[in-house]
């Protein structure tokens, strides 16, 4: 199953998306690594960055076309995140413009390791090839 566009950082991660349908949606991940903190457990950026798009593509799920642009986020880390890890968000309520998610990461034995709230901006994916504008200010370049 694809992300339905090209996201490199994802690529690097190496997401595994499972699920993205009615405000709902599912990522496996398994830290290289590269990925991992000093303790030898996933980096709790990694954690937080497989949050935040799990959490996006719940909110996209319902609307695909759509590009959705992280507003602001909460993350609880509820204890160290080890191997082969799922993510599954919900899109808990939206508006024309706003989705209001969260997400939760378990681990192999099914221990939540990591949960987060967000909210994202629905807006109008750029035309291929338009880089350096973000979806926010389209139209002004960062250049």
């Amino acid at each position: 199953m694809q992300f339905g566009v090209e996201i490199p950082f994802v690529n690097h991660l190496g997401f595994d998306l499972q699920l993205f349908e009615n405000g709902l949606s599912e990522i496996h991940y398994e830290a290289r690594p590269e990925h991992l903190n000093s303790f030898s457990v996933t980096h709790g950026g990694a954690v937080m960055t497989l949050l935040d798009v799990t959490m996006a593509i719940a909110a996209r799920s319902v609307q695909p076309e759509m590009g959705a642009v992280t507003i602001e986020m909460k993350t609880s880390f509820l204890q160290p995140a080890r191997g082969k890890l799922v993510a599954k968000g919900r899109l808990m309520h939206r508006t024309a413009t706003m989705a209001f998610t969260e997400a939760t990461v378990v681990d192999e034995q099914g221990k939540p390791c990591a949960h987060a709230t967000g909210t994202f901006k629905y807006v109008k994916r750029l035309a291929v090839g338009a880089r350096n504008v973000h979806p926010l200010n389209a139209g002004i370049s960062t250049d």
